[in-house]
């Protein structure tokens, strides 16, 4: 049986198990247009409420706290650490550490000026990706936190391509290719593809 709510022509999409789309609220959604809407709405918030005042985007509690807003009208499991094994991303058990981790990281580059802001905000883009620490949403999640990273370091937010990711396009491709040179520590293409 296929799952309205999957797509499968985009492989780099997160799957989520049974109990995790058994927890969708709105109780209308059939389709993935329609959870991308839903979604959208939700995440359109959290941006106007993330940036109407200067927040410390590394601070544990304030990322979970934004995933939260982003889905909050959309997903039981908003603002949680994902608690099941994923197709990518560090085993459940570890996230905690591996985010504490990162943003112990961040800070000393900040701190010591150790890449310029872009490249730092990407970095830490990518590695919020790599762990994966939400159900879904991830990807959507760590582009938000990376633009306030990068304008509280003095830049401006990304363009991300300068369209919508959520279809699995040429763009969507792109992007996702660029985050897996940063996996491997080439940061150049996903530099290129968020100033894009």
């Amino acid at each position: 049986m296929n799952d309205p709510l999957t797509d499968a022509e985009d492989d780099a999409a997160t799957p989520l198990t049974p109990e995790e789309r058994h927890d969708l609220i709105p109780s209308y959604i059939t389709t993935r247009d329609q959870l991308n809407e839903v979604e959208q709405l939700g995440i359109a918030e959290a941006d106007r409420w993330a940036f109407s005042r200067k927040r410390d985007v590394l601070d544990e509690r304030f990322l979970l706290s934004l995933h939260k807003r982003m889905f909050q009208g959309v997903w039981r499991w908003a603002g949680s650490f994902r608690t099941t094994p994923r197709n990518i991303g560090v085993e459940a058990y570890q996230i905690a550490v591996e985010l504490r981790q990162l943003l112990d990281d961040v800070r000393y580059w900040v701190a010591h000026a150790t890449f310029p802001p872009d490249e730092i905000a990407l970095r830490f883009h990518t590695r919020l990706t790599w762990i994966h620490p939400f159900p879904n949403g991830n990807g959507r999640h760590a582009r938000l936190a990376t633009d306030l990273l990068v304008v509280a370091l003095g830049g401006e937010r990304f363009t991300w391509g300068g369209g919508g990711l959520i279809d699995a396009t040429t763009m969507r491709k792109a992007y996702i290719d660029a985050v897996r040179a940063g996996d491997n520590h080439d940061f150049a293409p996903l530099l290129a593809f968020a100033r894009s």
